[in-house]
């Protein structure tokens, strides 16, 4: 038997989504992430009309001719993308900063055993080339 919650019929107008809804719903069909009839049963949106409105309102085709519109996008439109956009180069900015942190780190350590090694065999680990040795060498790979 079905659940009378489930069958009722919930009626819904433009005002009941958000700018922000709309614009993310047009953005996943345009980036073909999902169908309309997707979206129509995952958001639960009763009309393909609507959605069909919305793209038509905000997103970047031209259903008239059928081809990508050079249309300006909306402020709002604008705004999101450059809100995700910012929020990707602050995840990457993070992990970049992350990676600085450990190979310092990494750099101090390689340095501290180089020292160890060097006190402990007594001997030179790093080599360091006068710059007599290095003119030098490049003027014989220039020669070849």
């Amino acid at each position: 038997m079905e659940n009378p919650q489930e069958s009722r019929y919930l009626k819904r107008t433009q005002k009941d989504y958000t700018m922000s809804f709309k614009l993310q719903i047009v953005q996943d069909i345009e980036q073909g992430k999902m169908s309309i009839s997707q979206v129509k049963k995952v958001y639960g949106i009763q009309s393909r009309s609507t959605i069909v409105q919305w793209l038509r309102k905000f997103g970047n085709f031209d259903w008239d001719n059928q081809t990508p519109s050079n249309m300006p996008k909306s402020p709002e439109q604008k705004i999101m993308e450059l809100e995700a956009q910012v929020m990707l180069l602050e995840k990457q900015k993070a992990l970049l900063e992350r990676e600085a942190y450990v190979s310092d780190k990494k750099a101090i350590i390689f340095d501290m055993m180089i020292d160890i090694a060097e006190k402990e065999y007594q001997i030179d680990i790093r080599k360091n080339s006068s710059p007599e040795q290095s003119t030098n060498s490049n003027k014989s790979n220039k020669k070849q």
